[in-house]
């Protein structure tokens, strides 16, 4: 049986049909929901492993030539779109993504300056992991679509994984 079945069944009671539909959107719903509470505490506490800083990493380096020395430098509402629209006159959901990017990015590049060149494959792909479920959890607040819906809950459960199994292996073999 398909969730969304347009046509009617034998019975020919369109009740059935909206009420299967109900029950699908509503159960997904309680899914998501579920997934998008974890992802939010995550990105309310995002925080790189120890393995990953480059204090830890590279020794003590200067940044600034890098273009992030500080995450806020040049990212705040006076930020401009392509189109060199302010960030703050962006709908909501644009400048959620950006606030949350402003805090993924800076550490992807930090992560990735490991020596090693496996510890910065997995200090690199936690913080980009974090983007993907950043956004996915974006699009939970402010999409509607449900396939798309959907799919950002799958997004956030196995990009929560693969972040878990990073990190796991980052405290048994890196130094």
């Amino acid at each position: 049986m398909t969730p969304f079945r347009l046509i009617p069944q034998k019975s020919g009671k369109t009740g059935e049909i909206k009420m299967s539909i109900v029950k699908t959107i509503l159960s997904t719903a309680i899914v998501v929901t579920a997934i998008s509470a974890s992802a939010f505490a995550q990105d309310a506490a995002f925080q790189m492993p120890e393995q990953c800083s480059t204090l830890t990493t590279m020794g003590e380096m200067d940044h600034s030539s890098m273009g992030h020395a500080s995450p806020s430098v040049g990212m705040g509402a006076e930020m401009m779109g392509s189109d060199g629209m302010k960030l703050d006159a962006m709908p909501e959901h644009v400048q959620e993504n950006m606030r949350r990017m402003m805090i993924t990015m800076p550490a992807m590049q930090e992560g990735m300056m490991s020596e090693d060149a496996d510890v910065a494959f997995a200090c690199g792909m936690i913080a980009h992991h974090q983007g993907a479920i950043d956004m996915a959890q974006v699009l939970l607040d402010y999409g509607d679509d449900p396939q798309m819906i959907k799919l950002a809950g799958k997004i956030i459960a196995a990009q929560v994984g693969e972040i878990e199994q990073m990190t796991n292996w980052l405290a048994e073999n890196a130094d």
